[in-house]
């Protein structure tokens, strides 16, 4: 895939009422939950594609309960900023995963926690 720096832009505007900006959020997330097989091919996250689309849900669940509309608006702003970037391979796979800090590598012991424990590892 050829990648096109403008093909994922969108244009920067302000929601016009609150039905405006939840139409909004939802073609952003339907985009997002769409483009989660390609982001997995991509930057081959080892994860399934059924926990990339179910860490996109967390991800837009955390904001669920923003009361103001300007916020609603910049969040969509960043939202867009990070789905253009991810799908022009802008970005590399150690930032997609960070989103998942519970299977990433190790999980919560990323160090060993002495040296005769990461010695008989076969750590450095």
């Amino acid at each position: 895939m050829a990648i096109s720096p403008t093909q994922f832009a969108v244009t920067t505007r302000q929601s016009a009422n609150w039905a405006d900006a939840r139409s909004r959020v939802l073609t952003a997330y339907r985009a997002w939950i769409r483009a989660a097989p390609e982001i997995q091919t991509m930057y081959s996250i080892p994860q399934p594609v059924s926990a990339i689309r179910t860490r996109i849900r967390q991800e837009f669940e955390r904001h669920r309960f923003v009361n103001k509309l300007p916020v609603v608006d910049m969040l969509l702003l960043q939202n867009n900023a990070d789905y253009q970037e991810t799908m022009n391979f802008w970005r590399q796979t150690t930032h997609l995963m960070n989103y998942f800090k519970d299977e990433n590598f190790r999980g919560e012991k990323i160090l060993p926690s002495n040296f005769v424990s990461g010695f008989l590892e076969g750590r450095n």
